[in-house]
């Protein structure tokens, strides 16, 4: 079974890398007693690859995002090894759409009273994407010292469950609350959005080139808490 890679980031990046199933929403990602990062997630089909599977249907369903759903090991096995009817195709699909709708929820969660509070929320955000770009990144020192480590796969993991969710709420927060920034935030702010935004379509198709960070963007955030 091979899952194309535009289907495969589409659905670890907007489940997040977390468990689907709304009573489990388990992480996807662990560490290892060697220090190194590795998945967990499990991609199900929600209609059998196989007439004769759990869920099947005529012709067996295809590979792709649509109809892919990301659960741990657990909900996987006790979904696909439980009676015919308990879990049906419908409910998995209902499933999926509370979790990526949750997922979406993150980036207009908390209200906000004045600019340095918004200010403090996305610096924070800068910030922890910053680390793993850091720390794990194309540029990061366990890369350029190893190019066989796990940086890569932890990077790329770190990409779909921490950086685009992170990006998303910075677009949101400017966006909700726009009125109350100053004019350096306000101006350079198209360039974040459009940097978040080619960012996570190279995620999903990749793309030769596209916006780097704005730094001013997080200097006039800076600013903000000075």
């Amino acid at each position: 079974m091979a899952f194309a890679p535009k289907d495969t980031k589409l659905l670890w990046g907007r489940a997040a890398g977390i468990c689907s199933n709304p009573e489990c929403r388990k992480k996807l990602t662990a560490t290892g007693a060697d220090g190194k990062s590795f998945l967990t997630g499990e991609m199900a089909h929600q209609i059998a690859q196989s007439p004769d599977g759990p869920r099947g249907a005529d012709g067996g369903g295809d590979d792709t995002y649509d109809n892919l759903i990301l659960l741990c090991p657990t909900c996987h096995r006790t979904i696909d090894k439980a009676p015919e009817g308990t879990f049906p195709v419908e409910l998995l699909k209902e499933w999926k759409k509370i979790h990526e709708d949750w997922v979406d929820s993150w980036a207009t969660e908390g209200t906000y009273k004045t600019s340095a509070e918004v200010a403090k929320e996305i610096q924070r955000l800068l910030i922890e994407n910053r680390t793993h770009f850091e720390e794990y990144g194309p540029k990061s020192d366990a890369a350029a010292e190893n190019p066989a480590s796990t940086a890569q796969a932890i990077w790329a993991a770190r990409k779909l469950d921490t950086l685009l969710p992170n990006n998303r709420r910075i677009v949101s927060l400017m966006e909700k609350y726009s009125k109350m920034m100053p004019d350096a935030a306000i101006s350079s702010f198209p360039k974040f959005k459009m940097h978040a935004e080619a960012f996570e379509g190279n995620q999903y198709e990749r793309v030769e080139k596209y916006p780097l960070f704005p730094s001013e963007f997080a200097e006039a955030i800076e600013e903000i808490l000075e």
